[in-house]
């Protein structure tokens, strides 16, 4: 079984590869994984990737591609793969069946963990810090006890960072659902696409993972 997973920053994507990693035992290929484990090898693609992120510089499509091809092709993932942050573009997209076609593999589901905007901002920008003691918060999983009062040294003033607040969240999230549309779209049109609701339990969500793994 190989899959590609989706879903918008705070939707709940990590927790569900976990569970999926831990249930299945596919490797879990993530863009960053990839990148760090062939510039340990110190593989061709590796190389050339490094040289560009030393400079500061976006690695090409065709050096991404080549790495994503390097990993596919390792033994462990005979038993199939999750995909985690790659293809991003219509043309990683149209790589990737191409390196999969020349693998003898396939793309079996795209499961999308959907969540609404509004969700998303609530649980992105729900942290604040006590300006005191620098004790972390968050407004819907982890209040102080006392609202308003930190747990730790009783202080009153607290503020969020920069990144935190909900316009820059908002600004964020825009930026990702168009970016993700195309691909979304991409997947929908091949019948791949599975959209799942993440905004309920986590195990709960986990069971409709489940049942499009297994079908």
């Amino acid at each position: 079984m190989n899959l590609i997973l989706m879903g918008l920053p705070g939707a709940g994507k990590g927790t569900q590869a976990e569970k999926i990693i831990d249930k299945y035992g596919f490797p879990h290929i993530s863009t960053g994984d990839m990148f760090r484990a062939a510039m340990a090898k110190g593989t061709a693609m590796g190389l050339k990737a490094k040289s560009f992120i030393d400079q500061g510089a976006l690695v090409p499509d065709e050096i991404t591609n080549g790495i994503v091809k390097e990993r596919l092709a390792e033994k462990d993932t005979e038993v199939g793969f999750l995909l985690d942050g790659f293809p991003r573009t219509i043309e990683q997209a149209e790589a990737l069946d191409g390196i999969l076609a020349e693998l003898g593999k396939k793309i079996d589901a795209v499961i999308d963990i959907n969540v609404k905007e509004d969700v998303l901002v609530d649980r992105l920008a729900g942290r604040f810090i006590c300006k005191t003691c620098g004790a972390t918060y968050h407004k819907l999983f982890n209040p102080p006890k006392v609202e308003g009062t930190c747990d730790r040294c009783g202080g009153h003033e607290f503020f969020q960072r920069e990144d935190d607040k909900p316009e820059t969240v908002k600004n964020r999230l825009a930026i990702n659902v168009k970016n993700s549309q195309p691909i979304l779209a991409y997947y929908k049109a091949k019948d791949l696409l599975h959209e799942v609701d993440g905004d309920r339990d986590i195990q709960d969500v986990f069971v409709d993972v489940e049942k499009i793994i297994e079908a």
